[in-house]
């Protein structure tokens, strides 16, 4: 354990609601050695004012940046950008941890130079438990795996990449992605439940599945026939909300 460092980043916006909750989670880690980055947008309402609250229970691990950015994705970057550990995790203001987190990061990480540990995840929808899932990196080409879960090794991201900020939505989903196909990235699956997640954000939009069709059409998991078929029916489902 002797000087392996994790770092959490949390972007937040507005986020008076849930932030609270998403701060004590980390704040309750079992693990000890982490840092802990908050990138908010400028919020306008109370969001700032709870971090602040919070900081110091945190003796020195916070650090808060508050500034104007160009969405979820470019907050991300920011922290990575920030980071000093050794694995990155990436907590949004309305989800939490579980209270052995980033020790479950700690003990399944192998070691490798470009490496993506995740695990299993709760989700809820207004409050109640509705599913505990995960889906194996193996099928990335049909669905996105429990980016919540995630821990990345700061290298990763160094060298392979971080997030498109052209994506609204779905810029998680593209990175994991080129993560995946680049064969030095290795994936290691904890079988414990590593985070919670609210249902009912963008991720579960229209705009998710546009931008996911063009990420598949992208990395040739579909043809420009599918592509095309698949954009009608989200053009439908916009329009008409089929």
């Amino acid at each position: 354990m002797e000087n392996f460092l994790i770092s959490v980043v949390t972007v937040c916006f507005n986020s008076e609601r849930t932030i609270s909750r998403t701060i004590e989670s980390v704040l309750n880690q079992s693990y000890p050695i982490y840092e802990y980055l908050i990138v908010d947008g400028r919020s306008s309402d109370k969001t700032m004012d709870i971090v602040k609250e919070f900081e110091p229970l945190f003796n020195g691990k916070m650090k808060v940046i508050s500034e104007a950015d160009n969405g979820i994705y470019d907050a991300m970057n920011k922290g990575i950008l920030m980071a000093k550990g050794k694995l990155i995790g990436i907590l949004n203001s309305d989800d939490w941890y579980e209270p052995d987190t980033l020790e479950n990061a700690y003990k399944h990480y192998t070691g490798n130079q470009y490496e993506v540990v995740y695990g299993m995840m709760k989700n809820y929808i207004e409050g109640k438990l509705y599913q505990i899932y995960m889906i194996n990196h193996e099928f990335l080409f049909k669905a996105m795996i429990t980016h919540p879960t995630c821990f990345v090794s700061l290298e990763t991201y160094k060298d392979i990449g971080i997030y498109d900020v052209s994506y609204r939505s779905s810029a998680d989903y593209d990175l994991f992605l080129k993560f995946y196909y680049d064969k030095r990235v290795k994936f290691t699956p904890v079988y414990k439940v590593m985070a919670n997640f609210s249902l009912g954000g963008i991720s579960s939009s229209t705009i998710c599945g546009i931008e996911n069709n063009k990420i598949l059409l992208k990395y040739k998991i579909i043809n420009k026939l599918t592509y095309e078929k698949n954009k009608v029916k989200y053009w439908l489902k916009n329009i008409f909300n089929v």
